[in-house]
């Protein structure tokens, strides 16, 4: 048995850039994202989309995370009617115009080495007949599963409430039409299955279990089209989560909060809390009781919880005891101190890869800074990585910070990897990197694409005043 993949999506953090809201997605211990494709995030109608994409896969393995495209932007191909055009539109013009950006979409899914891309029908126009309506999302959604299939991913069309294809029936006919090819997968929303579906979520995800290539996760009530944070509806989250692990769903199951970006990271936190709960196991449940009683156990849980909490990976067991201290600020530093001291590689990481969950939820403050230091001092790569994640870009000191990046450099862990590169460079850290390719060049030995890029990159303002640069 294998722990589910939780993702969040991009729609959800769509005030953040693109590497921040994966920045985001990665500090707060989700493992895969629900890439939105819009104005903002990966345009495919961008001109350095080459580029883009190229730097977006990297960041994307650097930060350890799936992907699923999204093709659900409001207003990226038409400026006035949102999520238009659609493939049931009467105008022929208009139906190549999306299903160019469909193709778009796989061609950028491949690069990317996405789980699938998601995509729905759309709204029946008032003007076009029922049948009709079918025949051409039928037509446009046979061109795409050709293009789906060279390109080597999957689709992932999805129901969705008010839409021609609004249910699981619905899929399952287009699916029929189609030939039942295997290109042609399912996206659940398991909040849309609460709306309007007639078996229960948790009965939902065993019926789509042959074609299941991708999850979308929210709470809803019932007959209402409106996703909810967790709690505020009525779906039964252990029972959904319990079926998944049952018919080995091994794709991302992605929050689905397209409105609370206002709210992004702190909605994005309770989500994965909230996820978390729903699937916890027995033995970290018995050992957050515990905690709650004993909050000295953690020097005696943190080091077995990697087992005990199986299936779920260690960091997010160890993260959730660590959430559950009463301890704050300085007294949860030194508690943080004490386990990273006398921890073995794992512990150390799980301890520096939970610093931003604690500082998010407003826990931790800057007591942890030493640890960052201590880790920067080592020449571990994995444990260098994981010290230069938000928390380092929110707490070091900048000459610490361009220390750490430059450390970075010289073990060859990506940079990529490393938060809030484009908010807190500045022009020194720029002649400390030229410096670094000046002296490779001199040796006959090669620079990092990541520094030439860098290097070659137009110059952004600075994001800092400059009190911060010292």
């Amino acid at each position: 048995m294998t722990a589910l993949r939780f993702g969040y999506g991009t729609n959800g953090l769509a005030n953040h850039r693109l590497d921040e809201a994966l920045e985001v997605i990665a500090g707060l211990g989700y493992s895969g994202v629900a890439l939105t494709l819009d104005h903002a995030h990966l345009d495919p109608y961008d001109p350095g989309l080459p580029q883009r994409l190229a730097h977006t896969r990297r960041k994307l393995a650097a930060l350890g995370l799936g992907v699923v495209v999204e093709t659900g932007a409001r207003y990226l191909l038409d400026p006035w009617h949102k999520h238009a055009p659609t493939l049931l539109d009467p105008d022929p013009a208009r139906r190549a115009h999306r299903l160019d950006f469909l193709t778009r979409a796989v061609r950028i899914a491949a690069e990317l080495d996405a789980d699938a891309v998601s995509l729905w029908s759309g709204v029946l126009g008032p003007d076009t007949p029922h049948d009709h309506a079918w025949d051409l999302l039928a037509d446009g959604c046979a061109d795409l599963v050709e293009t789906a299939r060279a390109a080597g991913v999957r689709l992932g069309f999805e129901p969705e409430p008010g839409m021609l294809v609004s249910d699981l029936a619905g899929y399952e006919r287009l699916r029929h039409t189609l030939g039942d090819p295997e290109t042609f997968g399912l996206t659940l929303d398991i909040g849309h299955c609460q709306c309007l579906e007639a078996e229960t979520p948790a009965q939902c995800v065993r019926r789509a279990a042959p074609w299941l290539v991708n999850v979308q996760i929210e709470d809803m009530r019932r007959g209402v089209h409106d996703h909810l944070e967790f709690g505020e509806g009525d779906v039964d989250f252990p029972a959904v989560l319990d079926a998944l692990t049952e018919i080995g769903y091994q794709g991302i199951v992605g929050v689905e909060l397209p409105r609370h970006s206002h709210s992004g990271p702190q909605t994005a936190l309770r989500s994965l809390n909230a996820l978390r709960a729903a699937s916890t196991p027995p033995w970290t449940s018995k050992a957050l009781d515990r905690l709650r009683s004993d909050p000295a156990a953690i020097t005696t849980l943190f080091p077995v919880a990697a087992r005990g909490g199986a299936p779920v990976p260690g960091d997010a067991t160890r993260t959730r005891l660590l959430r559950t201290l009463p301890a704050r600020n300085a007294e949860l530093g030194a508690i943080l101190t004490e386990l990273y001291a006398s921890g073995d590689a794992a512990e150390r990481l799980a301890v520096l890869r939970a610093l931003p969950v604690l500082d998010a939820a407003g826990h931790l403050g800057p007591h942890a800074t030493p640890l960052i230091e201590d880790a920067l001092r080592t020449n571990d790569a994995r444990l260098v990585t994981a010290a230069v994640g938000p928390y380092a870009a929110r707490h070091l000191g900048q000459g610490q910070w361009r220390q750490a990046v430059l450390k970075c450099v010289f073990l060859g862990v990506p940079l990529d990897a490393v938060a809030g590169l484009d908010r807190r460079g500045d022009p020194e850290l720029t002649r400390m990197l030229a410096d670094f390719a000046e002296e490779r060049t001199a040796a006959g030995r090669a620079v990092p694409d990541d520094v030439r890029e860098r290097l070659d990159a137009p110059p952004t303002p600075d994001a800092l005043p400059a009190d911060a640069r010292a």
